[in-house]
């Protein structure tokens, strides 16, 4: 019987892929800091979907959660096929006033777990002959440099090669890894960040919600494509930033109150 796990599952586009994948048929291990949260979100999957679902409460920002994680579905004796890194924050101070301990935690959180992670479950897919991979990225990856979440876009953009390099390592073993960038979406990140004033300076069009964002990334996942872009309209905003870097920074000043520095 195999298992997706999913990191970051107790909001936002997570909690969201949690669903959609008990939605499609796939038992759960939900991991995040809330305990009452993932609860809740596996109670409601159960009742919902007839899935069998697990949680393990587990801080990323902890050298030794991911070790954690991975002992914990050994010895349940889970499974694992799909492994969903998803959890993520970002810092709203600029860099010179961001403390270099919330560095490092962030760095844990959006990388080296990722990395820690995925190089625990590897050889379990290959054991299996097969597993797929998401790693929850950003539009921000294509993006010019932050005023603020200095490190966020540079980081995401390491996790795109990250993923791809997943792929020409062991995609001809049968493991696959997709990167999902999604764009603005609406969920708890902002608030949490604290950058929820940007959030809201920008126009509903160019907002996605979590269900699309985990609707288009769990099809590209299930299809083997290495990259995710939700929307049409990211996707076209993706290619300007490839090709015209330079128009991508009006723009995004005018959208969000100038989050972006002119170069």
């Amino acid at each position: 019987m195999s298992y997706a796990i999913v990191t970051g599952a107790s909001a936002g586009i997570g909690k969201e892929i949690a669903i959609q994948l008990a939605e499609r048929g796939h038992n759960i291990i939900l991991t995040a800091r809330r305990e009452n949260r993932l609860q809740e979100l596996a109670s409601e999957i159960r009742s919902r979907y007839q899935v069998n679902v697990d949680y393990i409460t587990a801080d990323l920002a902890e050298v030794d959660a991911p070790d954690q994680i991975h002992e914990f579905c050994k010895n349940n004796n889970y499974d694992v096929e799909i492994l969903i890194n998803n959890a993520g924050y970002g810092l709203p101070k600029p860099f010179h006033e961001v403390p270099m301990e919330d560095e490092e935690k962030s760095l844990r959180v959006l990388a080296i777990s990722v990395i820690a992670l995925t190089k625990k479950f590897v050889p379990d897919l290959l054991a299996r002959g097969s597993g797929k991979v998401m790693i929850v990225s950003s539009v921000a990856s294509f993006a010019p440099p932050s005023a603020i979440q200095t490190l966020y876009g540079p980081i995401k953009t390491f996790m795109n090669r990250f993923s791809d390099s997943i792929n020409i390592n062991y995609k001809r073993k049968g493991i696959s890894s997709t990167s999902v960038c999604p764009g603005y979406t609406v969920t708890e990140f902002h608030s949490a960040s604290g950058t929820q004033e940007q959030m809201d300076k920008v126009p509903a069009f160019m907002k996605l919600t979590a269900e699309r964002v985990a609707r288009e990334g769990l099809d590209a996942m299930f299809a083997g494509k290495r990259l995710s872009i939700p929307s049409k309209r990211y996707k076209v905003l993706v290619f300007l930033m490839t090709y015209f870097s330079f128009l991508i920074n009006i723009f995004s000043n005018a959208l969000t109150g100038g989050r972006y520095e002119k170069k």
